[in-house]
């Protein structure tokens, strides 16, 4: 555990504390859930800035900040569904996209590699914070422009969410072929090998 990564995982115990404060009655409370978002978009930005300038990369940084993301754009927008602010459809594609996205990096994971956020995905992520900034400044008068703004970037969010979705499909697609053609070559290297001690001593027993 080092710097980075103990801000990411800051970032993941902020999720919670944000639906708190939007879903209970307090006053002010969409200041308050704003500041927590506000909190927890700067370590998103603090922990990538100290790993690069740490050499403190590491591949559980790569997994949690995606993860730690991903609980805090979800939380929010689900809380926003509860408050009638975001359209519940919207919510759907947008949480669906980050389950579809986090089941590819753990099959990704599995199969020995990782796949990094994307330029696309970290503008998609940017535009979610602000889109979520919009509308939990306007919890408290939803047909103001705070949330008339955020409604309008939440269309944006969307497309974004779905396009980013389809690059990381075209990326996974291509590292699993990459993966797989690697180990069919290594599996027919293997097999003239045997072919070829066979062919010099054919009483030989074939290895398993």
């Amino acid at each position: 555990m080092n710097l980075p990564n103990g801000l990411t995982v800051s970032r993941i115990f902020l999720a919670p504390l944000l639906v708190v404060l939007l879903l209970t009655g307090n006053r002010n409370r969409e200041l308050w859930a704003f500041a927590v978002l506000v909190a927890a978009s700067a370590t998103d930005y603090l922990d990538g800035y100290f790993a690069r300038k740490r050499l403190q990369v590491t591949t559980l940084g790569k997994l949690l900040d995606p993860i730690a993301d991903k609980l805090l754009i979800s939380a929010a927008f689900i809380s926003l569904v509860e408050l009638n602010i975001a359209p519940a459809w919207m919510v759907v594609i947008i949480v669906g996209r980050e389950f579809a996205v986090t089941g590819l990096r753990s099959i990704a994971s599995a199969e020995g590699f990782t796949i990094s956020a994307s330029r696309l995905g970290k503008y998609k992520m940017a535009g979610q914070v602000i889109c979520v900034g919009f509308l939990v400044l306007g919890v408290r008068f939803p047909q103001g422009l705070l949330s008339r703004t955020g409604r309008a970037l939440l269309w944006v969010v969307v497309v974004l969410a779905l396009v980013s979705m389809v690059q990381y499909f075209y990326r996974f697609w291509n590292k699993i072929d990459a993966s797989y053609k690697t180990r069919r070559k290594l599996r027919n290297r293997k097999r003239m090998r045997l072919l070829r001690k066979q062919r010099r001593n054919p009483d030989a027993i074939p290895e398993a």
